[in-house]
C-alpha cells in the first residue's frame, strides 16, 4: 500500500532539505578551513541556520501527518493514551486482574462504572439487533467438546504464528514484531527515503496475508531481535490459542474453552429452525464469554485472553440474499475501504451504502444491511463517524469458504483497531458440522408444484474401494460423495474414456487412483416437492471490549478548571451509555436540602434512573468534576427548598425545575425523548457562578 501522498511529499521535502543542510555545513567547515573572511562564514552560517529551521518546519509537519495530526488534542498519541488510561484505571472503570498478585498479563476485571458502561452497551445492542430484527437469543456453554471445534477447523487452524527468544524462551507474536518495528521506524526516523516508507507501509497493509517462512525472512531482513534481551529469536511456528481442558473426572473427554460463540448457534441450527417455524430467512443471536490463550497479550481491551463476545448468525437462502429492510438504509453514507482502493494506496472514502450494493463492491443486501445497522449502532454509542471505517478483506485474506468479508474499524491511540466482523460465511459452518455430526442440517423450500430436474448421482461401490484403500476407504468416500456437478463430471469422462484418474483427497493430504469399476456417475430427471439446502449465514462479531475501549478514547477530553490551575478530565459519554444517570447535590450541607435530595433520589429510583447521591461537605465545583471524570450527564443541585438546578455536563449550561419535575426532567433527557436544547427552552436558566466550578 502506497502512503498518503501528503506524507510522502513531505519525506521527499525532508530527504531534500536534509541534503541542503548536509551541503551547506561542509561549506561552513571549508570556509573555515580555508580561513575565509568573517563576514562569508558568517552568512553561510546564517544560511546554515536558516535550512535547519526548515528542516524542523518540514519534521514537525511531518510528525504530525504521520500521527494522524491532533486526534488526541494537543497531546501526542502516547501522552493522550496515558491520561486517558491512568483516568479509567483510577476511577475504576477497569484494572488488572490479580493486581495484588502482580496480575497476569491479558486479565482485566470491570470496576463498578466499567461494568455499569458494558452493561448499558448490552443492553443497547439487545436492542438495536435482537428486539428490532426479531433474533432468537440463546446461550451456550463455555465449554466446548473437541469434536465440535475439530468439525468447525479450530483445533487444526486457530493459531498465530510465535517466536521464541533462542536463550530466554521467552515467546512472541511474530507479526507483533515486524508490525512494531516497521511502525516504529516509520514514526522516528524521519529522514527515512520515501521508497524505504513506502516499502515498511506495504508490509503494514499486507502483514495479514504473510506465511511462517514469509514473516521469518522479513525478522531476519530486518535484524529484529526479542525486545528486552535483544537475543536472536527462533524460526516463526503455529501456536494454537485455544485453552485446552477436559470434561468430566476420568479425563477421556477432551475439550476446550470457545474461542467464539458462533459454533454454539451453528450446532443447534436444526431446532432453532424448527423454533421458527421452518422458515428462512432467521437470525440468531449470542453474547457471552470467549477465551484465546493469546501469545503476548497487550494494548489494554484490545488484546486480551477473556473478552465478552456478542454474535449474530443470520441464515439466509444461498439464491436469495436480498433484505427486505435494505431500503431503509441503502442512503447511509460513512467510511469504506474497498479492496480496489487499498491495493491501489488510496485512502478511505465516503460511499453510499445502496450504491456500494448496486455496483457488487458489497457482495449482497443482506451484508449491506448489516453494514449499515452496524455503523447505526456505534455511532449511536458515541463512536466519532470521522474515525470509523469499514474495511474491505483483501482477497487472500479471507477464508476460502467466504463471499465477501468487511471489518468495522474504529481509529484510537493505537491506530485503526479491528472491533465488528461482518462476514458472509457462506455455508461452510452447518455443512462441517453436517459431515462430522452425521445429522443434516438444511432447510426446504416447498413447491407449489412439482419440479422435474436433473439430479447428480454419484454412487460409489463400496467393496472395490475397499480393497484398494483399506483403511482409508472412509477417506475416500466422503470426498466422492462431496463433489460438486463440474467435478463430478470431469471424471466422468476421464474414466471414460482413459479407465482411470487421478483424485485428490483432502482428507488424506494426496492423491488417489480412481478406477472405473470404483465409482458411477450418472445424471437422473426426478419429479420434486421440494428443495432442500443448506443455508448460507451471514455474521456480525462484535468485540464488546473493544468497542468499550474505543468508546472511552473517543468520548475522552480536558478543559481548564475555573481558576485555570489544572485540567479536569471529562467522559462525554451519550447518557445511553453513561454509567450513572444523573446525580443529587445538596449545595451545603444542611438538614433541609439533604431531606430534598432524598426525596429526589427516590422519585429517580421509581422513575428507573440510575444515580448518586452526595452529601459530603466538598466544595460544588470539586463535586461537579468528580462526576464529569465518571461521564454523569446531568447533576441536580439543591439549593432551595422549592426548586433545584440541572447542569448538563458538557455545556455545564444549568436550568431551573421545580422539584416535582425533576424527575420527569432528568428521564426524558437520559433516555433520548428531549434533547437538553429542547428542556433549555421550557425551563429558566440559572446562572448563579457559585454553583459552578
Amino acid at each position: 500500500m502506497a502512503m498518503d501522498a501528503s506524507e510522502e511529499t513531505l519525506r521527499r521535502a525532508m530527504a531534500d532539505k536534509q541534503a541542503a543542510v548536509d551541503f551547506q555545513g561542509n561549506t561552513v567547515r571549508d570556509l573555515k578551513v580555508s580561513g575565509a573572511a568573517k563576514a562569508d562564514i558568517d552568512a553561510a552560517v546564517e544560511a546554515l541556520n536558516a535550512l535547519k529551521l526548515e528542516k524542523s518546519s518540514i519534521e514537525k509537519q511531518l510528525q504530525a501527518a504521520i500521527t494522524g495530526g491532533s486526534r488526541a488534542g494537543s497531546l501526542s498519541r502516547d501522552a493522550f493514551r496515558q491520561a486517558v488510561g491512568n483516568t479509567l484505571e483510577r476511577r475504576l472503570f477497569y484494572i488488572p486482574s490479580f493486581k495484588i498478585y502482580r496480575g497476569v498479563a491479558g486479565l482485566y476485571d470491570y470496576g463498578p462504572p466499567g461494568c455499569a458502561v458494558k452493561a448499558n452497551v448490552l443492553a443497547f445492542w439487545r436492542q438495536h439487533f435482537v428486539l428490532e430484527e426479531n433474533m432468537l437469543e440463546v446461550d451456550c456453554p463455555c465449554v466446548t467438546p473437541e469434536v465440535v471445534l475439530k468439525a468447525s477447523g479450530h483445533v487444526d487452524k486457530f493459531t498465530d504464528l510465535m517466536v521464541k527468544d533462542e536463550k530466554t524462551g521467552t515467546c512472541y507474536r511474530a507479526d507483533h514484531l515486524l508490525k512494531d518495528f516497521c511502525k516504529d521506524k516509520l514514526e522516528k526516523d524521519l529522514s527515512m527515503p520515501a521508497e524505504k516508507a513506502a516499502e515498511l507501509k506495504n508490509i503494514l497493509a499486507v502483514l495479514d496475508e504473510f506465511s511462517a517462512e514469509e514473516l521469518g525472512a522479513k525478522i531476519k531482513e530486518y535484524g529484529i531481535t526479542a525486545p528486552e534481551t535483544k537475543n536472536p529469536l527462533s524460526d516463526p511456528y503455529p501456536f494454537n490459542l485455544m485453552f485446552q481442558t477436559s470434561i468430566g473426572p476420568s479425563g477421556l473427554i477432551s475439550g476446550f474453552m470457545r474461542p467464539e460463540t458462533a459454533q454454539g448457534i451453528f450446532v443447534n441450527f436444526k431446532d432453532l429452525y424448527y423454533f421458527n417455524g421452518n422458515k428462512l430467512p432467521f437470525a440468531a443471536a449470542q453474547i457471552g464469554q470467549a477465551f484465546r490463550n493469546e501469545i503476548s497479550p497487550r494494548q489494554g481491551l484490545l488484546r486480551v485472553r477473556e473478552f465478552t463476545l456478542a454474535e449474530i448468525e443470520h441464515f439466509v437462502d444461498p439464491e436469495d440474499k436480498s433484505h427486505p429492510k435494505f431500503i431503509d438504509v441503502a442512503h447511509l453514507e460513512f467510511l469504506m475501504f474497498p479492496r480496489k482502493e487499498q491495493t491501489s494506496g488510496q485512502s478511505a472514502k465516503r460511499m453510499c451504502i445502496g450504491d456500494a450494493v448496486s455496483e457488487g463492491i458489497v457482495n449482497n443486501q443482506t451484508l449491506g444491511y448489516f453494514i449499515a445497522r452496524v455503523y447505526l449502532f456505534l455511532t449511536q454509542l458515541g463512536i466519532d463517524k470521522e474515525r470509523l471505517r469499514f474495511r474491505q478483506h483483501l482477497a487472500n485474506e479471507m477464508a476460502h469458504y467466504a463471499a465477501d468479508c468487511w471489518d468495522a474499524e474504529i481509529e484510537c491511540s493505537y491506530g485503526w483497531i479491528e472491533c465488528v466482523g461482518i462476514a458472509d460465511r457462506s455455508a461452510y459452518d452447518l455443512r462441517a458440522h453436517s459431515e462430522k455430526s452425521g445429522v443434516s442440517l438444511v432447510a426446504q423450500e416447498k413447491f407449489s408444484e412439482p419440479k422435474e430436474v436433473e439430479k447428480l448421482v454419484i454412487a460409489p461401490t463400496k467393496k472395490e474401494l475397499g480393497l484398494a484403500f483399506k483403511a482409508n476407504q472412509k477417506n475416500v468416500l466422503e470426498a466422492l460423495e462431496a463433489m460438486d456437478e463440474k467435478e463430478a463430471m470431469e471424471m466422468k469422462s476421464a474414466l471414460e474414456s482413459q479407465g482411470e484418474v487421478e483424485f485428490h483427497v483432502c482428507t488424506l493430504g494426496k492423491a488417489v487412483t480412481i478406477k472405473k469399476n470404483m465409482v458411477t456417475i450418472s445424471k437422473e430427471t426426478k419429479k420434486e416437492y421440494q428443495r432442500v439446502f443448506t443455508p448460507s449465514v451471514i455474521e456480525p462479531s462484535f468485540g464488546i471490549g473493544r468497542i468499550i475501549y474505543c468508546l472511552y478514547e473517543h468520548s475522552f477530553y480536558t478543559r481548564p478548571s475555573k481558576a485555570g490551575d489544572e485540567q479536569l478530565n471529562v467522559f462525554r459519554f451519550p447518557s445511553l451509555v453513561a454509567p450513572i444517570k444523573c446525580t443529587v447535590f445538596p449545595l451545603v450541607q444542611n438538614q433541609q436540602y439533604e431531606q430534598i435530595a432524598k426525596q429526589i433520589s427516590l422519585s429517580l429510583t421509581a422513575a428507573g434512573i440510575s444515580h448518586k447521591i452526595d452529601i459530603t461537605g466538598t466544595s460544588i465545583g470539586k463535586r461537579y468534576a468528580r462526576t464529569d471524570e465518571l461521564g454523569v450527564p446531568l447533576a441536580i443541585t439543591v439549593d432551595s427548598t422549592s426548586s433545584v438546578t440541572i447542569r448538563e455536563r458538557d455545556s455545564k449550561d444549568q436550568i431551573r425545575v421545580s422539584i416535582e419535575a425533576v424527575a420527569s426532567v432528568v428521564k426524558e433527557v437520559t433516555d433520548g425523548s428531549s434533547t437538553w436544547t429542547d428542556v433549555m427552552w421550557r425551563f429558566p436558566t440559572h446562572t448563579n457562578a457559585s454553583t459552578d466550578e
